[in-house]
Protein backbone atom coordinates (compact mmCIF):
# COMPACT_ATOMS: atom_id res chain seq x y z
CA UNK A 1 0.00 0.00 0.00
CA UNK A 2 1.43 3.46 -0.93
CA UNK A 3 0.90 6.45 1.59
CA UNK A 4 0.05 9.04 -1.04
CA UNK A 5 -2.88 7.13 -2.43
CA UNK A 6 -4.23 6.03 1.36
CA UNK A 7 -6.37 8.19 3.95
CA UNK A 8 -3.96 8.67 6.62
CA UNK A 9 -5.52 11.51 8.67
CA UNK A 10 -3.00 12.25 12.24
CA UNK A 11 -4.31 14.73 14.54
CA UNK A 12 -1.82 17.07 16.57
CA UNK A 13 -3.88 17.22 19.61
CA UNK A 14 -5.98 14.51 21.29
CA UNK A 15 -9.86 15.14 21.31
CA UNK A 16 -11.59 16.82 23.82
CA UNK A 17 -13.92 13.83 24.58
CA UNK A 18 -11.29 11.62 25.13
CA UNK A 19 -11.20 10.04 28.62
CA UNK A 20 -8.41 7.30 28.00
CA UNK A 21 -5.26 7.28 26.49
CA UNK A 22 -6.04 4.66 24.40
CA UNK A 23 -9.12 6.49 22.84
CA UNK A 24 -7.21 9.50 22.51
CA UNK A 25 -4.38 7.78 20.53
CA UNK A 26 -6.85 6.06 18.23
CA UNK A 27 -8.37 9.56 17.01
CA UNK A 28 -4.72 11.28 16.70
CA UNK A 29 -3.28 8.26 14.87
CA UNK A 30 -6.44 8.02 12.19
CA UNK A 31 -8.12 4.64 12.99
CA UNK A 32 -11.23 5.77 14.49
CA UNK A 33 -13.56 9.08 13.74
CA UNK A 34 -16.33 10.55 16.16
CA UNK A 35 -19.82 10.56 14.41
CA UNK A 36 -21.91 10.84 17.57
CA UNK A 37 -21.49 9.99 20.89
CA UNK A 38 -20.78 6.33 21.08
CA UNK A 39 -20.69 5.46 17.61
CA UNK A 40 -17.62 5.61 15.52
CA UNK A 41 -16.42 5.45 12.08
CA UNK A 42 -13.35 2.87 11.89
CA UNK A 43 -10.86 4.88 9.39
CA UNK A 44 -8.82 2.39 6.59
CA UNK A 45 -6.25 1.64 9.93
CA UNK A 46 -8.83 0.95 12.18
CA UNK A 47 -10.72 -1.36 9.86
CA UNK A 48 -7.32 -3.33 9.07
CA UNK A 49 -6.61 -3.53 12.97
CA UNK A 50 -10.49 -4.62 13.43
CA UNK A 51 -10.06 -7.18 10.55
CA UNK A 52 -7.23 -8.79 11.58
CA UNK A 53 -8.61 -9.05 15.34
CA UNK A 54 -12.03 -10.73 13.77
CA UNK A 55 -9.46 -13.13 11.57
CA UNK A 56 -7.84 -14.42 15.04
CA UNK A 57 -11.07 -15.08 16.39
CA UNK A 58 -12.60 -16.90 13.54
CA UNK A 59 -9.09 -19.23 13.06
CA UNK A 60 -9.65 -20.35 16.49
CA UNK A 61 -13.56 -20.52 16.99
CA UNK A 62 -13.29 -22.84 14.43
CA UNK A 63 -10.41 -24.98 15.76
CA UNK A 64 -12.61 -25.17 18.59
CA UNK A 65 -15.09 -26.23 17.15
CA UNK A 66 -17.60 -23.47 15.80
CA UNK A 67 -19.86 -22.96 12.81
CA UNK A 68 -20.30 -19.25 11.32
CA UNK A 69 -23.50 -17.89 10.24
CA UNK A 70 -24.69 -14.53 10.35
CA UNK A 71 -28.03 -13.17 11.66
CA UNK A 72 -29.88 -10.34 11.07
CA UNK A 73 -29.71 -7.16 12.76
CA UNK A 74 -33.55 -6.76 12.78
CA UNK A 75 -35.22 -8.75 15.69
CA UNK A 76 -39.03 -9.10 15.44
CA UNK A 77 -40.24 -8.15 18.88
CA UNK A 78 -42.29 -11.10 19.19
CA UNK A 79 -39.10 -13.37 19.57
CA UNK A 80 -37.72 -10.88 22.53
CA UNK A 81 -40.68 -11.41 24.12
CA UNK A 82 -41.28 -15.15 24.22
CA UNK A 83 -38.02 -14.62 26.90
CA UNK A 84 -39.32 -11.59 28.19
CA UNK A 85 -36.56 -9.51 26.81
CA UNK A 86 -38.69 -7.03 25.24
CA UNK A 87 -38.21 -4.27 27.71
CA UNK A 88 -34.47 -4.15 27.83
CA UNK A 89 -33.72 -0.58 28.39
CA UNK A 90 -31.14 -0.47 26.14
CA UNK A 91 -33.19 -1.53 23.04
CA UNK A 92 -33.47 -0.02 19.86
CA UNK A 93 -36.95 0.05 18.55
CA UNK A 94 -38.27 0.59 14.99
CA UNK A 95 -41.79 -0.11 13.01
CA UNK A 96 -42.00 -1.27 9.67
CA UNK A 97 -44.90 -0.19 7.11
CA UNK A 98 -47.10 -2.49 8.44
CA UNK A 99 -46.51 -1.02 12.33
CA UNK A 100 -44.72 -4.02 13.18
CA UNK A 101 -42.25 -3.82 15.80
CA UNK A 102 -38.29 -4.53 15.96
CA UNK A 103 -35.49 -3.88 17.97
CA UNK A 104 -31.85 -4.04 16.67
CA UNK A 105 -30.00 -7.01 17.21
CA UNK A 106 -28.15 -6.35 20.79
CA UNK A 107 -27.59 -9.92 21.77
CA UNK A 108 -28.94 -12.90 19.77
CA UNK A 109 -29.94 -15.32 22.48
CA UNK A 110 -33.50 -15.41 20.74
CA UNK A 111 -32.54 -15.37 17.17
CA UNK A 112 -30.52 -18.16 17.92
CA UNK A 113 -32.38 -20.79 19.91
CA UNK A 114 -35.50 -19.89 17.27
CA UNK A 115 -33.14 -21.52 14.88
CA UNK A 116 -32.30 -24.63 16.74
CA UNK A 117 -35.62 -25.36 17.30
CA UNK A 118 -36.38 -25.32 14.46
CA UNK A 119 -33.79 -27.36 12.76
CA UNK A 120 -32.59 -29.59 15.84
CA UNK A 121 -34.92 -32.75 17.22
CA UNK A 122 -32.51 -35.26 18.38
CA UNK A 123 -29.94 -36.02 20.44
CA UNK A 124 -28.06 -37.38 17.57
CA UNK A 125 -27.50 -33.72 16.36
CA UNK A 126 -25.77 -32.45 19.03
CA UNK A 127 -23.21 -30.83 20.03
CA UNK A 128 -23.10 -27.95 18.10
CA UNK A 129 -21.58 -24.44 18.79
CA UNK A 130 -22.60 -21.50 16.30
CA UNK A 131 -20.97 -18.33 16.07
CA UNK A 132 -21.15 -15.17 13.94
CA UNK A 133 -19.03 -11.12 14.09
CA UNK A 134 -21.79 -8.66 13.99
CA UNK A 135 -22.66 -5.61 14.61
CA UNK A 136 -24.81 -4.85 17.97
CA UNK A 137 -26.62 -2.14 18.99
CA UNK A 138 -27.22 -1.09 22.87
CA UNK A 139 -28.61 2.48 23.63
CA UNK A 140 -25.89 2.84 26.57
CA UNK A 141 -26.92 5.83 28.84
CA UNK A 142 -23.19 6.59 29.26
CA UNK A 143 -21.07 6.07 26.36
CA UNK A 144 -17.29 6.33 27.11
CA UNK A 145 -13.83 5.77 26.59
CA UNK A 146 -14.28 5.75 22.78
CA UNK A 147 -14.46 2.03 21.74
CA UNK A 148 -14.82 0.46 25.37
CA UNK A 149 -18.55 1.45 25.93
CA UNK A 150 -19.70 2.51 22.45
CA UNK A 151 -23.56 2.26 21.05
CA UNK A 152 -22.85 0.39 18.04
CA UNK A 153 -19.61 -2.31 18.38
CA UNK A 154 -18.69 -4.96 16.47
CA UNK A 155 -18.92 -8.32 18.65
CA UNK A 156 -18.08 -12.20 18.13
CA UNK A 157 -21.08 -14.01 19.83
CA UNK A 158 -21.32 -17.95 19.90
CA UNK A 159 -23.39 -20.12 21.33
CA UNK A 160 -23.64 -23.86 22.24
CA UNK A 161 -26.57 -26.60 22.45
CA UNK A 162 -25.59 -29.98 24.25
CA UNK A 163 -27.86 -32.49 25.54
CA UNK A 164 -26.28 -33.39 29.38
CA UNK A 165 -24.37 -31.18 31.53
CA UNK A 166 -21.02 -32.85 31.05
CA UNK A 167 -21.13 -31.85 27.71
CA UNK A 168 -21.87 -27.91 28.45
CA UNK A 169 -18.37 -28.96 30.11
CA UNK A 170 -16.03 -29.97 27.38
CA UNK A 171 -17.63 -26.85 25.40
CA UNK A 172 -17.21 -24.64 27.78
CA UNK A 173 -13.94 -25.39 28.35
CA UNK A 174 -13.07 -25.23 24.68
CA UNK A 175 -14.10 -21.88 24.44
CA UNK A 176 -12.34 -20.65 27.49
CA UNK A 177 -9.54 -21.94 26.36
CA UNK A 178 -9.92 -20.59 23.04
CA UNK A 179 -10.62 -17.10 24.21
CA UNK A 180 -7.61 -17.59 26.48
CA UNK A 181 -5.32 -18.11 22.92
CA UNK A 182 -7.60 -15.55 21.00
CA UNK A 183 -6.44 -12.85 23.18
CA UNK A 184 -2.80 -13.68 23.33
CA UNK A 185 -2.50 -13.63 19.86
CA UNK A 186 -3.78 -10.04 19.95
CA UNK A 187 -0.87 -9.74 22.49
CA UNK A 188 -3.09 -9.20 25.73
CA UNK A 189 -2.39 -10.31 28.65
CA UNK A 190 -6.01 -11.26 30.40
CA UNK A 191 -7.16 -12.08 34.15
CA UNK A 192 -9.78 -14.64 33.68
CA UNK A 193 -12.46 -13.93 36.57
CA UNK A 194 -15.71 -15.67 37.88
CA UNK A 195 -18.09 -13.03 37.06
CA UNK A 196 -22.20 -12.14 37.17
CA UNK A 197 -24.37 -13.13 34.21
CA UNK A 198 -26.36 -9.64 34.22
CA UNK A 199 -29.38 -9.51 31.91
CA UNK A 200 -27.88 -12.69 29.89
CA UNK A 201 -28.82 -15.21 32.85
CA UNK A 202 -27.23 -18.48 33.48
CA UNK A 203 -25.02 -19.70 35.96
CA UNK A 204 -21.13 -20.36 35.69
CA UNK A 205 -19.48 -17.71 33.84
CA UNK A 206 -16.13 -15.90 33.19
CA UNK A 207 -14.95 -12.74 32.46
CA UNK A 208 -11.79 -11.74 30.47
CA UNK A 209 -10.40 -8.88 31.92
CA UNK A 210 -7.52 -6.58 30.63
CA UNK A 211 -5.75 -5.02 33.87
CA UNK A 212 -5.49 -1.63 33.49
CA UNK A 213 -6.13 1.54 35.38
CA UNK A 214 -8.53 3.23 33.32
CA UNK A 215 -10.58 -0.07 33.66
CA UNK A 216 -14.15 0.60 34.55
CA UNK A 217 -14.49 -2.78 36.18
CA UNK A 218 -13.82 -3.40 40.07
CA UNK A 219 -11.90 -6.71 40.00
CA UNK A 220 -10.56 -8.35 43.80
CA UNK A 221 -7.50 -11.12 42.87
CA UNK A 222 -6.18 -13.24 45.40
CA UNK A 223 -2.67 -13.44 44.13
CA UNK A 224 -1.64 -16.42 46.79
CA UNK A 225 -4.17 -18.53 45.74
CA UNK A 226 -4.66 -17.33 41.78
CA UNK A 227 -8.24 -16.71 41.76
CA UNK A 228 -10.29 -13.69 40.45
CA UNK A 229 -13.51 -12.71 40.17
CA UNK A 230 -15.48 -9.51 39.22
CA UNK A 231 -16.53 -7.33 42.36
CA UNK A 232 -20.30 -7.37 41.66
CA UNK A 233 -19.70 -11.72 41.85
CA UNK A 234 -16.24 -11.64 44.57
CA UNK A 235 -17.42 -13.76 48.15
CA UNK A 236 -16.08 -12.73 50.96
CA UNK A 237 -14.29 -15.31 53.53
CA UNK A 238 -13.45 -15.36 57.05
CA UNK A 239 -15.57 -16.55 60.35
CA UNK A 240 -17.61 -13.73 62.55
CA UNK A 241 -18.34 -13.73 65.99
CA UNK A 242 -21.81 -11.94 67.46
CA UNK A 243 -21.26 -9.21 69.53
CA UNK A 244 -22.34 -8.74 73.25
CA UNK A 245 -25.13 -5.56 72.99
CA UNK A 246 -23.58 -2.56 73.58
CA UNK A 247 -23.82 -1.49 77.47
CA UNK A 248 -25.72 2.00 76.46
CA UNK A 249 -29.54 1.73 75.97
CA UNK A 250 -30.65 2.61 72.32
CA UNK A 251 -31.80 6.29 72.35
CA UNK A 252 -33.98 7.82 69.54
CA UNK A 253 -32.62 11.28 68.28
CA UNK A 254 -33.80 13.92 66.05
CA UNK A 255 -32.07 14.18 62.65
CA UNK A 256 -33.65 17.03 60.65
CA UNK A 257 -33.65 16.03 57.10
CA UNK A 258 -30.71 13.58 57.30
CA UNK A 259 -31.33 11.04 54.55
CA UNK A 260 -27.98 9.77 53.00
CA UNK A 261 -25.29 8.40 55.21
CA UNK A 262 -23.19 11.31 54.98
CA UNK A 263 -25.55 13.47 56.36
CA UNK A 264 -26.44 11.37 59.43
CA UNK A 265 -23.05 10.82 60.08
CA UNK A 266 -22.05 14.21 59.86
CA UNK A 267 -25.05 15.65 62.10
CA UNK A 268 -24.18 12.71 64.71
CA UNK A 269 -20.36 13.05 64.62
CA UNK A 270 -19.63 9.44 64.16
CA UNK A 271 -17.98 7.74 61.22
CA UNK A 272 -19.43 6.08 58.49
CA UNK A 273 -18.84 2.94 59.68
CA UNK A 274 -20.73 2.83 62.66
CA UNK A 275 -24.14 3.55 60.81
CA UNK A 276 -25.83 0.47 59.48
CA UNK A 277 -28.18 1.24 56.43
CA UNK A 278 -31.56 -0.76 55.91
CA UNK A 279 -32.29 -0.79 52.25
CA UNK A 280 -35.45 -2.63 51.53
CA UNK A 281 -35.87 -4.95 48.45
CA UNK A 282 -38.75 -7.22 47.07
CA UNK A 283 -37.92 -10.98 46.35
CA UNK A 284 -40.97 -12.15 44.55
CA UNK A 285 -43.41 -11.72 47.50
CA UNK A 286 -41.00 -11.23 50.21
CA UNK A 287 -40.26 -8.65 51.96
CA UNK A 288 -36.45 -8.43 52.67
CA UNK A 289 -34.53 -5.50 55.23
CA UNK A 290 -30.93 -5.77 53.78
CA UNK A 291 -28.81 -4.63 56.22
CA UNK A 292 -25.07 -3.24 55.23
CA UNK A 293 -22.41 -1.32 57.27
CA UNK A 294 -22.33 2.49 56.41
CA UNK A 295 -19.22 2.32 54.62
CA UNK A 296 -20.49 -0.74 52.28
CA UNK A 297 -22.56 -1.69 49.45
CA UNK A 298 -25.54 -3.73 48.99
CA UNK A 299 -24.50 -6.50 46.04
CA UNK A 300 -27.89 -7.22 44.88
CA UNK A 301 -26.67 -10.54 42.71
CA UNK A 302 -25.03 -11.71 45.88
CA UNK A 303 -28.59 -11.29 48.12
CA UNK A 304 -30.57 -13.13 45.12
CA UNK A 305 -28.43 -15.68 45.57
CA UNK A 306 -28.94 -16.15 49.29
CA UNK A 307 -32.16 -15.96 48.73
CA UNK A 308 -32.35 -18.67 45.72
CA UNK A 309 -33.51 -16.30 43.15
CA UNK A 310 -32.96 -14.85 40.39
CA UNK A 311 -33.04 -11.27 41.04
CA UNK A 312 -34.11 -8.65 43.40
CA UNK A 313 -35.77 -5.18 43.73
CA UNK A 314 -35.92 -2.24 45.38
CA UNK A 315 -38.62 -1.21 46.84
CA UNK A 316 -39.91 2.57 45.86
CA UNK A 317 -40.42 5.12 47.46
CA UNK A 318 -44.26 4.63 48.22
CA UNK A 319 -43.40 0.99 48.84
CA UNK A 320 -41.17 2.20 51.64
CA UNK A 321 -43.66 4.59 53.28
CA UNK A 322 -46.20 1.63 53.45
CA UNK A 323 -43.37 -0.45 54.68
CA UNK A 324 -41.53 1.67 57.60
CA UNK A 325 -44.89 4.27 57.79
CA UNK A 326 -41.17 6.67 56.69
CA UNK A 327 -40.00 8.46 53.92
CA UNK A 328 -36.99 7.30 52.15
CA UNK A 329 -33.81 7.29 53.92
CA UNK A 330 -35.38 6.29 57.74
CA UNK A 331 -35.43 2.77 57.85
CA UNK A 332 -34.41 0.99 60.05
CA UNK A 333 -34.30 -2.88 61.71
CA UNK A 334 -35.98 -2.04 64.83
CA UNK A 335 -39.67 -2.24 65.04
CA UNK A 336 -40.34 -2.87 61.82
CA UNK A 337 -42.88 -4.96 61.03
CA UNK A 338 -43.83 -7.45 58.20
CA UNK A 339 -39.27 -7.86 56.91
CA UNK A 340 -36.87 -10.34 57.39
CA UNK A 341 -33.91 -9.06 58.39
CA UNK A 342 -30.72 -10.34 56.59
CA UNK A 343 -27.71 -8.42 57.66
CA UNK A 344 -24.46 -8.41 56.09
CA UNK A 345 -21.82 -10.92 58.50
CA UNK A 346 -20.17 -7.91 58.79
CA UNK A 347 -22.71 -6.46 61.00
CA UNK A 348 -22.57 -9.45 63.28
CA UNK A 349 -19.43 -8.20 64.93
CA UNK A 350 -20.97 -4.58 65.78
CA UNK A 351 -22.76 -3.88 69.05
CA UNK A 352 -23.15 -0.06 68.87
CA UNK A 353 -24.62 1.83 65.68
CA UNK A 354 -27.14 3.91 64.32
CA UNK A 355 -30.25 3.06 62.29
CA UNK A 356 -33.01 4.80 60.88
CA UNK A 357 -35.99 5.42 63.45
CA UNK A 358 -39.07 4.61 60.60
CA UNK A 359 -39.87 8.01 61.47
CA UNK A 360 -39.01 10.89 59.54
CA UNK A 361 -36.05 13.08 60.63
CA UNK A 362 -35.10 10.62 63.20
CA UNK A 363 -32.39 8.14 64.23
CA UNK A 364 -32.22 5.68 66.59
CA UNK A 365 -28.16 5.26 68.66
CA UNK A 366 -26.69 2.42 70.53
CA UNK A 367 -28.59 -0.10 68.63
CA UNK A 368 -27.69 -3.42 68.86
CA UNK A 369 -28.64 -6.73 67.21
CA UNK A 370 -29.92 -9.46 69.45
CA UNK A 371 -31.63 -7.22 72.01
CA UNK A 372 -33.56 -3.98 69.91
CA UNK A 373 -34.24 -6.33 66.87
CA UNK A 374 -33.88 -10.11 65.75
CA UNK A 375 -31.79 -10.99 62.61
CA UNK A 376 -33.05 -13.81 60.52
CA UNK A 377 -29.73 -14.75 59.20
CA UNK A 378 -25.93 -12.85 58.59
CA UNK A 379 -24.92 -13.42 55.26
CA UNK A 380 -22.10 -12.26 52.65
CA UNK A 381 -24.33 -9.94 50.70
CA UNK A 382 -22.05 -6.70 50.36
CA UNK A 383 -19.97 -6.08 47.66
CA UNK A 384 -15.95 -6.81 48.47
CA UNK A 385 -13.56 -3.90 48.42
CA UNK A 386 -9.77 -4.14 48.82
CA UNK A 387 -8.85 -5.70 51.76
CA UNK A 388 -11.51 -8.17 52.49
CA UNK A 389 -10.63 -11.89 52.94
CA UNK A 390 -10.96 -14.08 50.33
CA UNK A 391 -12.23 -17.34 50.81
CA UNK A 392 -9.18 -19.13 50.61
CA UNK A 393 -8.16 -16.91 54.04
CA UNK A 394 -5.61 -14.77 51.56
CA UNK A 395 -6.25 -10.88 51.21
CA UNK A 396 -8.16 -9.42 47.91
CA UNK A 397 -6.55 -6.45 46.22
CA UNK A 398 -8.56 -4.58 43.79
CA UNK A 399 -7.66 -3.50 40.34
CA UNK A 400 -9.16 -2.09 37.49
CA UNK A 401 -10.22 -4.17 34.64
CA UNK A 402 -11.68 -3.24 30.75
CA UNK A 403 -13.79 -6.57 30.18
CA UNK A 404 -13.54 -8.10 26.51
CA UNK A 405 -14.83 -10.96 26.69
CA UNK A 406 -17.19 -13.06 29.02
CA UNK A 407 -18.57 -16.16 28.72
CA UNK A 408 -21.60 -17.87 30.32
CA UNK A 409 -23.15 -21.47 31.05
CA UNK A 410 -27.34 -20.41 30.16
CA UNK A 411 -28.63 -23.77 31.29
CA UNK A 412 -32.10 -24.09 29.53
CA UNK A 413 -33.34 -20.23 30.35
CA UNK A 414 -33.85 -19.86 27.01
CA UNK A 415 -34.91 -23.03 25.13
CA UNK A 416 -37.49 -23.80 27.93
CA UNK A 417 -39.13 -20.37 27.51
CA UNK A 418 -38.64 -20.61 23.71
CA UNK A 419 -39.57 -24.23 23.06
CA UNK A 420 -35.87 -25.60 21.86
CA UNK A 421 -35.82 -29.26 22.72
CA UNK A 422 -34.65 -32.58 21.38
CA UNK A 423 -35.66 -36.35 21.49
CA UNK A 424 -33.51 -38.19 24.10
CA UNK A 425 -33.61 -41.66 21.99
CA UNK A 426 -36.53 -42.87 24.33
CA UNK A 427 -39.45 -40.36 22.84
CA UNK A 428 -39.08 -37.79 25.79
CA UNK A 429 -38.25 -34.03 24.65
CA UNK A 430 -35.75 -32.34 26.84
CA UNK A 431 -34.78 -28.31 26.51
CA UNK A 432 -31.54 -28.05 24.97
CA UNK A 433 -28.45 -26.92 27.45
CA UNK A 434 -27.24 -23.76 26.06
CA UNK A 435 -23.90 -21.49 25.96
CA UNK A 436 -23.06 -18.54 25.59
CA UNK A 437 -19.59 -16.44 24.24
CA UNK A 438 -19.36 -12.89 24.13
CA UNK A 439 -15.97 -10.83 22.73
CA UNK A 440 -15.59 -7.14 22.16
CA UNK A 441 -13.35 -6.73 18.77
CA UNK A 442 -13.16 -3.01 19.05
CA UNK A 443 -13.02 -3.37 22.76
CA UNK A 444 -9.86 -5.59 22.18
CA UNK A 445 -8.51 -2.98 19.59
CA UNK A 446 -8.87 -0.60 21.76
CA UNK A 447 -7.63 -2.62 24.80
CA UNK A 448 -4.49 -2.90 23.39
CA UNK A 449 -3.67 0.24 22.77
CA UNK A 450 -4.47 1.00 26.34
CA UNK A 451 -2.01 -1.47 27.80
CA UNK A 452 0.65 -0.87 24.82
CA UNK A 453 1.69 2.09 23.78
CA UNK A 454 4.89 5.22 24.95
CA UNK A 455 4.81 8.88 24.65
CA UNK A 456 5.35 8.79 21.01
CA UNK A 457 1.94 6.43 20.32
CA UNK A 458 0.65 2.69 19.85
CA UNK A 459 3.04 -0.02 20.35
CA UNK A 460 0.80 -2.64 18.24
CA UNK A 461 2.21 -6.41 18.16
CA UNK A 462 2.95 -7.47 14.63
CA UNK A 463 -0.35 -9.75 14.95
CA UNK A 464 -2.85 -7.25 14.54
CA UNK A 465 -1.01 -4.01 13.59
CA UNK A 466 -2.37 -2.13 10.65
CA UNK A 467 0.67 -2.66 8.30
CA UNK A 468 3.32 -4.85 9.61
CA UNK A 469 6.23 -2.47 8.45
CA UNK A 470 6.36 0.93 6.78
CA UNK A 471 9.03 1.76 4.22
CA UNK A 472 9.68 5.88 4.55
CA UNK A 473 12.32 7.63 1.80
CA UNK A 474 13.42 10.33 4.45
CA UNK A 475 14.20 12.99 1.63
CA UNK A 476 11.13 12.98 -1.07
CA UNK A 477 13.70 14.74 -3.28
CA UNK A 478 16.31 12.24 -3.24
CA UNK A 479 16.06 9.86 -6.26
CA UNK A 480 18.30 7.60 -5.03
CA UNK A 481 16.56 7.46 -1.32
CA UNK A 482 12.93 6.91 -3.57
CA UNK A 483 14.52 4.12 -5.52
CA UNK A 484 15.71 2.31 -2.66
CA UNK A 485 12.54 2.32 -0.45
CA UNK A 486 10.78 1.72 -3.98
CA UNK A 487 13.04 -1.55 -4.39
CA UNK A 488 12.52 -2.72 -0.49
CA UNK A 489 8.90 -2.07 -0.82
CA UNK A 490 8.39 -3.96 -3.65
CA UNK A 491 10.76 -7.58 -2.66
CA UNK A 492 8.93 -7.11 0.69
CA UNK A 493 5.43 -7.51 -0.70
CA UNK A 494 6.26 -10.02 -2.54
CA UNK A 495 8.04 -12.18 0.61
CA UNK A 496 4.30 -11.56 1.80
CA UNK A 497 4.79 -8.98 4.09
CA UNK A 498 2.42 -6.73 5.24
CA UNK A 499 3.69 -3.24 4.30
CA UNK A 500 3.07 0.03 3.46
CA UNK A 501 5.29 2.47 1.65
CA UNK A 502 5.15 6.31 2.92
CA UNK A 503 5.98 8.34 -0.13
CA UNK A 504 3.97 11.25 0.70
CA UNK A 505 5.51 15.05 -0.05
CA UNK A 506 6.25 15.35 3.89
CA UNK A 507 9.02 16.62 6.01
CA UNK A 508 11.06 13.44 7.06
CA UNK A 509 10.34 14.49 11.18
CA UNK A 510 6.52 14.41 10.16
CA UNK A 511 6.99 10.88 8.92
CA UNK A 512 9.05 9.46 11.59
CA UNK A 513 6.22 11.19 14.14
CA UNK A 514 3.14 9.81 12.02
CA UNK A 515 4.98 5.99 12.35
CA UNK A 516 5.56 6.26 15.74
CA UNK A 517 2.29 7.62 16.34
CA UNK A 518 0.61 4.69 14.15
CA UNK A 519 2.32 2.25 16.01
CA UNK A 520 3.94 -0.05 12.79
CA UNK A 521 5.84 -2.53 14.64
CA UNK A 522 9.01 -2.13 12.12
CA UNK A 523 10.39 1.30 10.32
CA UNK A 524 12.88 1.27 7.54
CA UNK A 525 14.34 4.53 6.61
CA UNK A 526 15.77 5.13 3.85
CA UNK A 527 18.11 7.79 4.27
CA UNK A 528 21.20 9.08 3.62
CA UNK A 529 23.05 6.19 4.46
CA UNK A 530 21.29 4.76 0.65
CA UNK A 531 24.72 6.85 -0.41
CA UNK A 532 26.42 4.29 1.09
CA UNK A 533 24.43 1.39 0.47
CA UNK A 534 22.74 1.23 3.82
CA UNK A 535 19.12 1.73 5.11
CA UNK A 536 18.02 1.99 8.62
CA UNK A 537 15.97 -0.01 10.52
CA UNK A 538 14.14 0.08 13.74
CA UNK A 539 11.84 -1.64 15.96
CA UNK A 540 8.98 -0.06 18.01
CA UNK A 541 9.71 -1.44 20.89
CA UNK A 542 13.17 -0.91 20.48
CA UNK A 543 15.35 2.37 21.65
CA UNK A 544 18.01 2.25 18.64
CA UNK A 545 18.43 1.48 15.28
CA UNK A 546 20.68 -0.34 13.20
CA UNK A 547 21.99 -0.26 9.55
CA UNK A 548 21.94 -3.29 6.83
CA UNK A 549 22.56 -3.00 2.81
CA UNK A 550 20.54 -2.35 0.94
CA UNK A 551 20.94 -5.51 -1.28
CA UNK A 552 20.44 -7.52 2.22
CA UNK A 553 17.45 -5.30 3.60
CA UNK A 554 14.09 -6.95 1.81
CA UNK A 555 15.52 -10.85 2.87
CA UNK A 556 16.43 -9.53 6.47
CA UNK A 557 13.46 -7.47 7.21
CA UNK A 558 11.11 -10.44 5.52
CA UNK A 559 13.00 -12.62 8.49
CA UNK A 560 12.68 -10.77 11.07
CA UNK A 561 9.04 -10.23 10.73
CA UNK A 562 8.13 -13.79 9.84
CA UNK A 563 9.89 -14.61 12.91
CA UNK A 564 8.22 -11.72 15.14
CA UNK A 565 4.86 -13.52 13.51
CA UNK A 566 5.98 -17.07 15.68
CA UNK A 567 5.02 -15.24 19.11
CA UNK A 568 1.26 -14.62 18.30
CA UNK A 569 0.69 -18.04 15.82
Amino acid sequence: MRARNYLLPTLRDAPADAELISHALLVRAGFIKRVSAGVYVYLPLGLRVLNKVANIIREEANAAGGIELLMPTLIPFALLAETGRDKVPVLYKTRDRTDREFALGFTHEEVITDVIRTFVRSYRQMPLCLYQIQTKFRDEPRPRGGLIRAKEFSMFDAYSFDTNPQDVDIIYRKMRAAYERMFARMGLDVLVCEAESGDIGGSDNHEFMVIAPAGEDSVLLDETAGVAANAERCDIGGEYALADPSSAAVEIVDTPGARTVAEVTTMLGVEPKMLVKTLLVKAGDRKIAALIRGDRELNPFKLARRLGVDKISMMDAQEVHTTTGADVGFAGPIDLGNCEIIADKEIAEMNDFVVGANQNDKHYIHASHGRDFQVSSFQDIRIAVDGDVSLTGGTLREVRGIEVGHIFKLGTKYSAAMGASFDDGSGHLEPIIMGCYGLGLGRSMQSVAEVSHDDNGIIWPISISPFEAVVIPANASEQAQIDAAEKIYVELLAAGIDVLLDDRPDRPGAKFKDADLMGFPLRIVCGRGVADGTVEIKWRSEAQSRNIRIDAAPRHVASEIQEARKKFA
